[in-house]
């Protein structure tokens, strides 16, 4: 290597360590030269507040445009209960962007969390205002099993004028659903979807007065199914019923 390359290396060297030096001394007086004047908060919201967004991140900027830790920001965002997903950036000169997507909740999970579109749960400050939808409770690792089975149901429920309120798999893998009118229906572990699929069938064979009679559907059998009555009504006659059926 001749003279020549030696300098024009060393020079090199020298000039990174004065760049680097000079980039540190400014990141050190960088919330005094640049600081975050804005803090900009992007989404559709109904249940965050961009206050307190803006309460989580001000601590969080203090030290300047080129200071702020971007992904820390993100972190602390995202932790908050209503936010399904956050992105955050720095605009030149003074502003960091937060764009942000608000969970929408579908369906109540145990007592105090809901599930999301995509089945992941989430843990609001307050969950009462949200008694009117449907309440799941199962294993850890079933939610999106049941939202796919409440989103399969509940228009077959529809269709016969009836809700889902409550539907439950226990430790057993047992389902249970409790319909709005307060019918309970017991499905088991075993093949539970096609024995309610088959209750849906018949319904039609029972008329609102009778279906209003009706306290527990036990569908645990292989080639139909069982009621229990309400206290004080009286049982159906369903060979009656066959018989109006073949008329």
């Amino acid at each position: 290597m001749n003279k020549t390359a030696i300098y024009f290396l060393f020079g090199f060297v020298l000039v990174l360590m004065a760049g680097w030096k000079g980039w540190q001394e400014f990141k050190v007086q960088g919330a005094g030269w640049l600081p975050v004047k804005y803090v900009r908060v992007v989404g559709a919201f109904q249940y965050i507040a961009t206050g307190k967004i803006k309460e989580v991140m001000r601590n969080r900027v203090n030290n300047g445009f080129y200071n702020a830790d971007i992904q820390q920001i993100q972190e602390s965002v995202k932790a908050l209960p209503w936010v399904e997903s956050a992105t955050v950036e720095r605009i030149w000169p003074d502003t960091i962007n937060v764009m942000i997507d608000e969970q929408r909740p579908v369906v109540r999970w145990g007592d105090n969390e809901l599930l999301n579109k995509k089945g992941k749960r989430f843990k609001p400050d307050k969950i009462n205002d949200f008694s009117e939808l449907i309440l799941l409770a199962g294993p850890d690792g079933y939610e999106k099993k049941m939202l796919g089975v409440v989103n399969e149901l509940s228009d077959a429920f529809t269709e016969q004028r009836m809700k889902l309120a409550e539907f439950q798999i226990n430790e057993r893998r047992a389902w249970t659903i409790k319909l709005q009118n307060k019918i309970v229906l017991n499905a088991g572990r075993n093949q539970p979807l096609e024995k309610i699929q088959r209750f849906l069938n018949t319904i039609s064979l029972i008329t609102e007065e009778q279906m209003a009679k009706i306290a527990v559907v036990d569908l645990r059998y292989s080639n139909g199914y069982a009621l229990t009555w309400k206290q004080g009504d009286d049982a159906i006659d369903w060979k009656k019923i066959a018989e109006m059926n073949k008329s």
